[in-house]
């Protein structure tokens, strides 16, 4: 019984992760083409860290943001300790780098747990929990495609865009880094976004 449930839950890890990079295919292939659209919308989020997080007072160093949920069984954890890892190769160029992991889940991610799940992670990685209509508003403005689906245990997962989006200091959109991208090609991405 216990070996048929841990199949399950690599089966459904793998299902997830498949799901989530499609999720990003399409969502990517749906709005590339218009480089003119502006990414990443307006938005006043609460954070993990205390206050109310701006986009308008984040220009001045390069940030990135993150779509996902706690409950993730693979993409999510994968994609913050990736970014843990990058913190400690880039060292004090990332000093005032940060990344903010927004949920897509505000039903089970309150603050507080929000909070507890990321402390496994680099403090530079800081959380936002939007409510259902600040959630619509802003994943409508970075393009995340996101979907509550049902489990057979009764609860629900969600698949959701799993790349990471970086922005310069002035605010404009910088790309992507996707999931599972090749460790030589993130780290480009990311010294050449921290450059002074």
């Amino acid at each position: 019984m216990a070996a048929l449930r841990s199949a399950r839950l690599v089966l459904w890890a793998a299902v997830a992760a498949l799901g989530a990079a499609l999720l990003s295919f399409f969502a990517w292939q749906q709005f590339a083409a218009d480089e003119r659209m502006e990414w990443g919308g307006p938005f006043r989020l609460e954070a993990t860290n205390g206050g109310i997080i701006d986009r308008n007072d984040l220009k001045g160093a390069p940030y990135g943001a993150f779509f996902g949920f706690t409950h993730c069984p693979e993409v999510c954890p994968t994609t913050l300790y990736t970014l843990t890892d990058a913190y400690e190769q880039l060292g004090n160029a990332a000093k005032d780098f940060h990344v903010y992991f927004i949920t897509v889940d505000p039903e089970r991610d309150s603050l507080g747990y929000l909070k507890d799940y990321l402390s496994n992670f680099d403090t530079r990685i800081i959380g936002l929990v939007p409510n259902p209509e600040q959630l619509a508003d802003v994943t409508r403005s970075f393009r995340i495609v996101y979907e509550k689906v049902p489990t057979s245990d009764g609860s629900y997962t969600m698949n959701h865009t799993a790349s990471v989006f970086l922005f310069r200091a002035d605010g404009s959109f910088a790309g992507t880094m996707a999931y599972g991208e090749d460790k030589d090609m993130r780290m480009g991405k990311l010294r050449k976004l921290l450059e002074p």
